[in-house]
């Protein structure tokens, strides 16, 4: 039977098949799909972690105890996971064990656009790229055997488009896998020094046989042609290279570390001119040139950005005039303007980055759709780096400029990133004597990849009912005294906690509370209106940036197809020029 999928749930589908009984993950777009779509197999255990270091953990203990287990993550991921990774490639596994990276070139919903075959190297693991979904789906059960036939995790390199994509994929029943036995063996698995040492040269010469089998795999295949023109290629760029390029001689690499040298050596000796065609990193370029071959690459397409078929068009003089051949009518639509992200009407934190501005506070923000509260009008942020840093970032701040400066200085963090990577650097604030205060946004869910369940909600990837964790409870439990929680829709007392908070001299803790709107989007709601006679078009309301309240004639209104009458425009309006639909003006 043939189904139509995207990569993501290919991946799930292919994990399915190889019988893996153990799936974690941290949601991260474009890698979230893989683990709800795992969830609705009763064959899997599957769970959200709390972040993807323990993701990586779980997955790990489930192989070592005889269990295949796939773990997926983006590509940001990885770093919170390489503590594990670089050492679960020296102990080797005992089920297979393959790890999802998803990079996301492009930035379409990252802070970096990283290529994590560098993490491939640097592991000295496995690397595998499929190109579209019924590869995504092949590549997930190949790298179960690859792992268990070398003894090594296996990365599933995929990136946004093919995490998106869709095509057609062969489905087939599921293998079931018997549990491996379990043995202890301590020099295997117990990384003190001495055991180490001796595996890392497993690792080295499991290398050695890694590259002997990339040599003739059919995940790396020529497609013979006129050889005027050569490429090397991978992922969904080789899709891209087919479409633009259809004469060229391509070598379609699936497995991108270690690279196949032989084969490399040999298709460039048959080509008139070389050409490697890669998104992000001259990663395989890199290794070509080392080994002495000349080829065009990054000379030619860019570092930065996705690939997509009208670079490589332009660049290759395939095409006279420029275009995105994935969007044929991309020149008709030029003169569309782009619509910025902007929070949702409704949104629980755009009262707080309001007050914030308000108060003109220096903001350490952290990674959530909160980090939207940098966009103008809200300009209410300095910092965004990584998932967890807005704590410790605040902290510094106050270390090197000192506790006058921490006056007027908070630390905004998400729920579910709270508990991802948040809490140590709360406990940081505690137990180093800094007086930061810590604004946790809790909206009882994961918004920003899709509305996953976390820790916080009280519920698991599978919908069962779990242990809510309490954040109030949770703050005084690593030392901090005053915390308060909030309704952030309740302007005139946040505003006065968040002044409190700030003069106190020692960590405080503001919980926000109040459910994201797109929980709710099925809840009756009375839109808000704009009494055009007492507007006086001050345009105080603009400054929330509620994509709901537009400036028309030097005054207001609201669109009230969209708005979800959160009142937070009525409680800003100093003239009472906003009401309720049937209210009447105060």
């Amino acid at each position: 039977m043939r189904k139509l999928l995207t990569g993501n749930e290919a991946i799930a589908r292919g994990a399915w098949e190889a019988g893996v009984v153990v799936c974690t993950a941290y949601p991260g777009t474009p890698s979230t799909e893989i683990t709800e779509n795992a969830a609705k197999y009763i064959e899997m255990y599957a769970e959200w972690s709390p972040n993807e270091k323990v993701a990586l953990e779980v997955g790990l203990g489930a192989s070592i105890g005889g269990g295949r287990a796939l773990v997926a993550m983006k590509h940001v991921g990885v770093n919170v996971a390489a503590d594990p990774l670089f050492t679960l490639a020296y102990t080797g596994i005992n089920a297979g064990l393959v790890l999802v990276s998803a990079d996301d070139p492009g930035m379409h919903s990252s802070q970096n656009e990283q290529d994590n075959r560098h993490f491939g190297r640097a592991a000295k693991i496995p690397v595998l790229e499929p190109s579209n979904s019924q590869e995504a789906k092949d590549f997930t059960k190949l790298a179960f055997e690859l792992s268990e036939n070398f003894d090594t995790p296996v990365m599933l390199r995929i990136t946004t488009r093919v995490a998106h994509s869709q095509s057609l994929v062969e489905l087939w029943p599921r293998q079931e896998v018997p549990l491996k036995k379990y043995e202890k063996n301590t020099q295997k698995y117990v990384m003190m020094p001495a055991f180490a040492r001796s595996r890392h040269i497993v690792v080295e010469s499991r290398l050695e046989k890694l590259k002997e089998y990339a040599e003739t795999t059919s995940l790396n295949r020529i497609e013979w042609n006129h050889t005027k023109i050569g490429v090397i290629t991978n992922g969904v760029t080789y899709q891209y290279v087919k479409e633009i390029l259809p004469d060229a001689s391509i070598l379609k690499l699936g497995m991108t570390f270690p690279l196949p040298r032989k084969l490399i050596t040999d298709f460039s000796k048959k080509v008139d001119m070389l050409y490697v065609i890669e998104e992000l990193e001259p990663f395989i370029e890199e290794h070509i040139r080392s080994w002495g071959i000349e080829t065009h690459g990054k000379d030619l397409f860019p570092v930065a950005g996705e690939l997509l078929p009208g670079i490589i068009a332009e660049k290759m003089g395939a095409l006279p005039h420029p275009r995105n051949v994935l969007s044929p009518a991309a020149d008709t639509l030029t003169n569309i303007p782009l619509r910025p992200p902007v929070m949702c009407p409704g949104c629980p934190h755009r009262g707080l980055f309001y007050i914030l501005n308000k108060l003109k506070v220096t903001v350490t923000g952290d990674i959530g759709c909160y980090t939207l509260g940098a966009q103008i009008p809200l300009n209410a942020m300095d910092t965004t780096i990584c998932m967890g840093a807005s704590i410790g970032t605040a902290i510094g701040m106050e270390k090197a400029r000192g506790k006058e400066f921490a006056r007027n200085l908070v630390a905004v963090i998400g729920d579910s990133t709270f508990i991802h990577s948040g809490i140590t650097g709360l406990i940081d604030v505690v137990y180093n004597k800094a007086t930061t205060t810590t604004i946790i946004l809790d909206n009882r869910t994961t918004a920003m990849t899709g509305h996953q369940d976390n820790p916080v909600t009280g519920f698991t990837v599978k919908g069962v009912a779990t242990k809510e964790i309490n954040l109030l409870l949770l703050a005084k439990a690593v030392g901090v005294e005053r915390v308060v929680e909030i309704d952030p829709f309740d302007l005139n007392k946040l505003e006065q906690v968040i002044k409190e908070e700030l003069a106190a001299e020692e960590p405080s803790v503001i919980i926000t509370k109040r459910k994201c709107a797109l929980i709710e989007k099925n809840k009756q709601t009375t839109p808000c209106i704009v009494s055009e006679e007492v507007c006086t078009g001050c345009l105080r309301c603009m400054k929330l940036g509620c994509p709901c309240i537009i400036k028309k004639n030097k005054k207001v209104r609201i669109d009230t197809a969209q708005c979800v009458g959160c009142s937070l425009c009525v409680n800003v309006c100093t003239n009472a020029a906003i009401r309720k639909v049937g209210g009447t003006n105060v």
